[in-house]
């Protein structure tokens, strides 16, 4: 009988994430404890075994430089053994097992101007798209006005400012929504809010039209002629501003400077901690874009962030926190327009409506 061929090695997915981790994680894989926050910023794993294991928190701006993924990767190799993470949410984790190291860590990071915290209670790093740096469909910025709303919030996430419960912000910079605007406590939206121009005078030398009608998920677009040439038309009242046509076909411009804007939503979450998870709803349906500090976005985000801050209960969510107190309510104590924008019209939204006559009434 022939021997047992060797593992074939091969290029084809991702390498197994076993190899990565640190061997406390390998050696107590599924057996922990308990774990606990000693610190802002820090999170401490307890094994069964008696083993530990620091997790060290820092706030990122997500698109990083090649200096700073060098800097992250020299204070791994100094620290930890060249054992760290990347959240979901644009925050990175030094994994630390020697308690010793962990406050020299903290000041190494603050040094360089990587704040620490987010564990817990707080407000972690928002997980954000591209925006007007890269995104050819985007209706406003994103690292701007994230860095914006996180140096107004920066309290809530090192510890300075205590919450209920943590809280998680997004923001995409349109609805085709790259960020997790969908289930988070707070997302901010970019949205147009006309359609494309048409350049027909460069439909038939930059687009091609059968691609460009069934680029549309809703297929508002079909061709047509105008003044003897083929091009394309758009239905207006079918199309969802997505920018789908314009990813390939670039005669179709969907920005704006006078109509782009942002929204604000509230109530999402993934966790299924207490109840269900929840989808986020409109709070706020348009916001002008106003650079470079995007003053008005910032102070709605405050604004929801207090009232919630100062009424929901322990461990309560922003979602769960609504739905305890009612949708009236939430649009009265933060002040918030409620308007015909608010209704939702799809045509499968009557599922979503409230249909039994209990109402919450507010003293």
């Amino acid at each position: 009988m022939s021997a047992t061929p060797a593992p074939r090695k091969t290029d084809i997915g991702p390498p197994h994430y076993e190899q990565f981790l640190p061997e406390v994680i390998k050696k107590n894989y599924g057996q922990w404890k308990y774990h606990e926050i000693p610190k802002p910023g820090v999170l401490l794993h307890v094994a069964k075994s008696g083993d530990k294991l620091w997790s060290v928190r820092a706030a990122t701006p997500r698109l990083l430089s090649i200096e700073t993924i060098r800097l992250f990767a020299d204070l791994a190799d100094k620290y930890c053994d060249g054992h760290l993470r990347f959240t979901s949410r644009n925050n990175v984790e030094f994994l630390v097992v020697d308690e010793s190291k962990i406050d020299p860590l903290i000041a190494d990071l603050k040094k360089d101007g990587y704040p620490v915290g987010g564990m817990g209670a707080s407000i972690t790093n928002i997980v954000h798209t591209q925006g007007w740096v890269h995104c050819h469909s985007a209706a406003t910025d994103a690292s701007g006005v994230v860095k914006s709303v996180m140096d107004d919030l920066f309290p809530y996430f090192d510890g300075t400012e205590k919450l209920p419960a943590k809280l998680r912000i997004a923001f995409a910079c349109c609805l085709n929504m790259c960020g997790a605007v969908h289930c988070s406590d707070i997302a901010i939206l970019g949205v147009h809010r006309r359609a494309p121009v048409i350049r027909h005078d460069l439909i038939k030398s930059q687009c091609e039209i059968p691609s460009t009608v069934s680029a549309c998920p809703t297929g508002a677009i079909r061709p047509a002629k105008v003044d003897g040439v083929e091009t394309v038309e758009v239905i207006e009242e079918k199309c969802m501003f997505c920018a789908n046509c314009f990813t390939v076909c670039p005669a179709m411009t969907l920005n704006d400077p006078e109509n782009d804007g942002l929204s604000i939503w509230v109530g999402g979450k993934v966790s299924n901690a207490r109840c269900e998870p929840m989808f986020s709803k409109l709070a706020i349906p348009f916001i002008p874009n106003d650079p470079p500090r995007w003053g008005e976005t910032v102070a709605a985000v405050r604004n929801i962030v207090e009232v919630y801050a100062k009424g929901a209960r322990k461990y309560e969510r922003v979602g769960e926190w609504i739905e305890r107190i009612g949708w009236p309510a939430f649009f009265d104590e933060t002040g918030i327009e409620f308007t015909k924008y608010h209704v939702d019209d799809f045509k499968h939204a009557g599922e979503t409506y409230k249909r039994s006559l209990h109402f919450r009434h507010k003293q």
